[in-house]
């Protein structure tokens, strides 16, 4: 037999699509030609796959060897297809019968020494085969454990070329994927150990409970960055879709953890201010992978030194916040990759980061402006909370027992409040009320009585209020009225979701 072929799956973007790997080996001088769009790393397969060929103890056939990917009109990356490429040229040179591999997807990357390591993104690959009525599939060893979280699939792991020989010469047992681990994750960090800040407390709180975007404003010191670490350990554990699609992001971007788990907690992101506009929303040469936006996912994205990124990486956050989505485009196509996170900026108020009104700032008015100014109109207009941290008194850092809530106290009352939201919002398909589009809520029976929001109208016939503001405005309210457990809000709660947006006193 001189023809063969198997499957596996490729890649692009988050899409996996699955590919039938070819092998045709004819008289003539001996070759390996490669076709269906292979990238580079592709190309370099056929060294990879005939070192690891020969040291299996296999024989290489002197032919002239075809290996194509179909469809061919799919851009094929990485070398997730070597496995595949040595079991379809094995098969064509007729030294195995590949029966046992009818249906089957396989996946691995080939050293030269016939090994099979590890390759990214086989969470969603191993969900594109299932899709596609493939329930068979061999992975690397150390990504068994990561496949086997897909329902419905029957996963075996694959440590060396020569045991999947043994395999389907000789029916040699493949390897079974471990047993996922029983217990938690550990907790992360607590909201009970921020000391005092209530205004900050209410911030994250609502923040939470609505899905809104924060900023927060203040001194060194005055616990910016402890509140927006503790933001994920209020929110509610993720679904098990939403648990799919972050855990195959970030299987994508190789960092999953080891123990072969979903990914149930929000992820939390927190590049350095020195990032580019690459690694934030996700880029690369050849094939996109996603950035800390898209990792975030479902989770929270948190700017510490905000005013320190650059302003090309700010900027480009703008689309993506709204749409909830990244679009990348390359000449070799279109990758689009989920981007729904809750934004948190934290930012001192000026280059010598004192308190505003103290008498040791050096900064001149004009200095602090600028300064801000870093952030872009549009990028804070987009932002729902903005308040600002004054400095921790003695007394409140120096109580010798904690008088804060707990994350977990303050989580349930997040749960409940965005358990209502989605019950008012499911006819709309929505869930959070930061999701809500801003005429829904101007129209009845959502719209507010006109004597709770005549200090919003004033402000936006003003412009100290742009339209869009005056709607994440109500949004918050009714986000404080969902954690106040009432069924609309009042202007109570408009005169206090004002103040978390403005900054100012409510």
């Amino acid at each position: 037999m001189s023809y063969a072929r198997v499957h596996c799956v490729g890649l692009v973007g988050v899409t996996g699509h699955v590919v039938q790997v070819e092998a045709d080996l004819a008289p003539g001088l001996p070759a390996v030609v490669v076709s269906g769009l292979p990238d580079t790393a592709l190309h370099e397969a056929r060294d990879r796959v005939r070192a690891a060929v020969v040291n299996s103890g296999q024989r290489w056939p002197n032919r002239r060897i075809t290996i194509n990917l179909l469809p061919a009109d799919l851009p094929k990356f990485g070398s997730a297809f070597d496995l595949a490429i040595a079991a379809a040229l094995l098969g064509g040179a007729g030294e195995l019968a590949l029966t046992a591999l009818d249906r089957v997807v396989l996946l691995g990357e080939l050293g030269l020494d016939g090994t099979v390591r590890p390759v990214r993104g086989v969470l969603p690959m191993v969900t594109a085969a299932v899709r596609a009525g493939l329930d068979r599939v061999v992975v690397p060893a150390e990504n068994a454990a990561e496949a086997a979280m897909i329902p419905g699939v029957r996963v075996r792991g694959v440590d060396t070329l020569h045991r999947l020989v043994g395999f389907v010469r000789d029916g040699t047992p493949l390897l079974e994927p471990p047993t996922p681990p029983t217990s938690p994750p550990p907790d992360g960090p607590d909201l009970a150990d921020v000391a005092g800040q209530s205004l900050g407390r209410r911030a994250v709180e609502v923040a939470a409970a609505g899905g809104h975007h924060l900023a927060l404003l203040g001194p060194p010191g005055a616990g910016k960055t402890m509140l927006a670490e503790r933001l994920p350990s209020i929110l509610p554990e993720l679904d098990d879709g939403a648990a799919l699609e972050v855990t195959a992001l970030h299987s994508i971007a190789g960092r999953l953890p080891a123990d072969g788990r979903l990914l149930r907690r929000p992820p939390f992101q927190a590049p350095h201010h020195t990032a580019t506009v690459a690694s934030l929303v996700g880029g690369g040469s050849g094939l996109a992978r996603p950035g800390a936006l898209s990792l975030a996912h479902r989770g929270v994205l948190f700017l510490d030194e905000a005013a320190e990124f650059g302003k090309n990486a700010l900027e480009a956050l703008r689309q993506p916040l709204e749409s909830g989505r990244v679009r990348l485009t390359r000449s070799r196509g279109g990758t689009e990759f989920p981007a729904r996170v809750q934004l948190v900026l934290a930012a001192n108020p000026c280059p010598c980061a004192k308190p505003a009104g103290d008498s040791h700032c050096e900064c001149t008015p004009l200095a602090r402006r600028r300064y801000l100014g870093r952030l872009s109109g549009p990028l804070l207009d987009r932002i729902d909370v903005q308040v600002t941290v004054q400095p921790v008194r003695a007394a409140e850092l120096m109580a010798t027992e904690s008088t804060s809530e707990s994350s977990a106290v303050v989580a349930a009352r997040v749960t409940t409040a965005r358990a209502a939201a989605a019950h008012r919002w499911r006819p709309l398909g929505l869930n959070l009320n930061a999701e809500v589009p801003g005429p829904v809520l101007r129209r009845p029976p959502w719209r507010l009585p006109l004597s709770d929001t005549a200090e919003l109208r004033a402000r936006l016939d003003r412009g100290s209020l742009s339209a869009r503001g005056f709607d994440r405005v109500v949004r918050l309210a009714w986000t404080i009225a969902d954690l106040d457990g009432r069924d609309r809000p009042g202007r109570d709660d408009v005169l206090e979701a004002t103040g978390l947006r403005t900054g100012e006193e409510s």
